[in-house]
């Protein structure tokens, strides 16, 4: 087990959105951010990307739920909503130097306007980007502006830890949205920037928006993280696994008289990470934790109540 990078240290963490429950996938997902930052050295943070969808109660109940895995942070819970006015400066210094341009589109404008040549389905085309003065001044009147950065490449390549090297699309991304929340590539990046993060672990279902951050940390100056994708945790359909499907949170396995010592059990074994154990501890997966031989494949999770009960 590798313990590099060693005396500069570095960072990972996990940053959920305290719109709901983990539910197990969640929960996987964080144990193994929380498994390659310890294996590696690093300290390991934990941000509430809470901008957005909060629901009361939810990020206490997501902190006592990776408590109870025996996933610990470093430091204190960061909040991106207690962080607004330096993501605003950011887009002041990124306005100031005419690295960004208002757009007044909708979703709707976008999706319906002829895309530019080879642009990707959800490209932005570029409506507001030439906009003359009086044409801005004319728009501000019917609705407000978000900011979009004016990007200069069409693509960004990233390296990741388990897909080698990837190409994305990088457009005119919006920054901040017209009523003044942060856009989550911006924050993330200003976030993971300001916490000395060099490590990220999460689901491979953001691995299309790394291309795009890596771009904006470039841009300020920042060198982009380790990006490492996980594979996702799936439905029996083999849809990605959502809290519609059953028990899958902590609180909804209890009911089903699954305690969290059977639900880190199930992640274990999910990872190859069990052994012989019948209830491995976190610590005890770090010690077997070797990241090459981690499954590729995304992880099936069966309920309770569809399991065979023999």
């Amino acid at each position: 087990m590798s313990t590099a990078p060693g005396p500069g240290r570095g960072a990972g963490r996990f940053a959920p959105s305290p719109s709901g429950d983990l539910h197990i996938g969640n929960l996987r997902t964080a144990v193994l951010a929380w498994l390659f930052a310890r294996a590696t050295g690093r300290t390991f943070g934990l941000r509430m990307e809470d901008l957005d969808r909060v629901r009361d109660g939810a990020a206490d109940r997501q902190l006592a739920d990776l408590r109870a895995l025996g996933v610990d942070w470093d430091g204190e819970v960061i909040w991106q909503s207690h962080r607004r006015d330096e993501y605003r400066a950011v887009v002041d210094r990124l306005v100031d130097a005419g690295a960004t341009f208002e757009c007044f589109c909708t979703r709707r404008e976008i999706l319906e306007a002829p895309s530019a040549p080879h642009a990707p389905p959800g490209a932005y085309p570029g409506t507001c980007r030439e906009l003359s003065d009086a044409e801005r001044e004319e728009r501000r009147a019917t609705r407000p502006a978000a900011i979009r950065l004016r990007s200069h490449v069409a693509s960004f390549t990233v390296h990741d830890a388990r897909h080698g090297e990837v190409t994305g699309d990088v457009d005119d991304f919006v920054l901040m949205r017209g009523d003044g929340t942060p856009a989550y590539n911006l924050a993330v990046v200003v976030d993971d920037a300001a916490a000395g993060i060099d490590q990220v672990v999460r689901g491979d279902d953001l691995l299309s928006s790394a291309p795009r951050q890596a771009y904006l940390a470039t841009l300020l100056g920042h060198r982009p993280p380790e990006y490492v994708h996980v594979p996702m945790v799936l439905n029996a359909d083999g849809v990605r696994l959502a809290k519609r499907d059953g028990a899958v949170t902590l609180a909804d396995l209890a009911d089903h008289g699954v305690d969290e010592r059977a639900a880190l059990t199930w992640i274990a074994e999910s990872l190859g990470l069990a052994g012989s154990d019948r209830s491995p501890t976190l610590e005890t997966m770090l010690h077997r934790f070797e990241p090459a031989a981690l499954p590729r494949d995304p992880w099936v999770f069966i309920p309770p109540r569809q399991r065979d009960p023999a």
